[in-house]
């Protein structure tokens, strides 16, 4: 390991706004579908002073957590990732600006059920997330997954989908069409078709890679939709209901963008982001 992964690790140790339970602990009352609860769970409106939590769920170096953060300091904002090297630039960055509307939670997304009590979520954010085009239970938008947020996203609550991918828009489409989710907001390209409706917040809060992709002349695919109240999600396993292997041969290889510059700062809401 590398001597500046070491680095941000220990660092992290020091950043009151990173919690980093252990799996282990988590794993205890027996797997995936039986975890022990994490002390903060139920307990973040009192962490927050009462405000409403936002998630953000693969956040990644916590950009798109900390812009958000920043707009609404009447919301809470948490972000979620496994890659401790990544949240340290997010953790770090909130902070230094003794930003007390945000935290970050590293774990991984399968365990995200021991966190959060019923009700206690009011929106989740999923941002360009890996469309895991060859393993449907992976994909942050399954059935598997939105029986998790269920259990925690409370009435009316939203979930916001942004991504380059539209082999996961076209699957997401799918799994609340055959469940029969409310969709309030479906776009193949977010910016030329400016919905009405969505919050400023969708257009004007960018990630790294977002803003590359537009650069690129790609479209952004957006959804906002709610889980209403369904807890068992059917899965579009008909091709009349989504036909995988045509949408993924439109899509095709996806390019990796697995490193992105440390200092990348293209958009406005960004610029202070260190």
């Amino acid at each position: 390991m590398g001597h500046d992964k070491l680095r941000k690790f220990a660092e992290n140790e020091t950043f009151p706004c990173l919690v980093q339970p252990s799996s282990r602990d988590l794993l205890a009352e027996g797997g995936f579908f039986n975890l022990k609860d994490h002390p903060l769970k139920g307990r973040w409106a009192e962490r927050f002073g009462g405000r409403p939590t936002v998630l953000e769920l693969g956040c990644g170096k916590g950009e798109y957590t900390i812009a958000l953060a920043s707009r609404n300091p009447d919301k809470s904002y948490v972000g979620v990732d496994i890659k401790g090297a990544r949240l340290w630039k997010g953790a770090r960055h909130a902070t230094l600006n003794s930003m007390d509307n945000v935290a970050f939670l590293r774990t991984r997304i399968e365990f995200i059920s021991a966190f959060f009590a019923p009700g206690e979520v009011d929106q989740i954010w999923l941002t360009f997330s890996d469309p895991q085009m060859k393993s449907e239970n992976s994909r942050l938008t399954s059935p598997l997954f939105l029986a998790r947020y269920a259990g925690f996203l409370a009435p009316g609550g939203k979930i916001h989908l942004k991504t380059d991918s539209r082999f996961l828009y076209e699957y997401t489409s799918a799994v609340c069409r055959v469940n029969g989710l409310r969709v309030d907001v479906a776009t193949t390209d977010l910016y030329a078709d400016r919905p009405s409706g969505v919050e400023p917040e969708v257009m004007e809060v960018q990630t790294f890679y977002e803003s590359m992709f537009l650069d690129m002349g790609l479209p952004i695919n957006y959804m906002e939709f709610g889980l209403g109240d369904v807890r068992e999600f059917r899965h579009p396993s008909d091709p009349s209901e989504f036909d995988s292997r045509l949408w993924r041969e439109r899509e095709g290889d996806r390019r990796s963008f697995g490193h992105a510059p440390s200092d990348a700062s293209p958009k406005k809401e960004r610029k202070n982001f260190v």
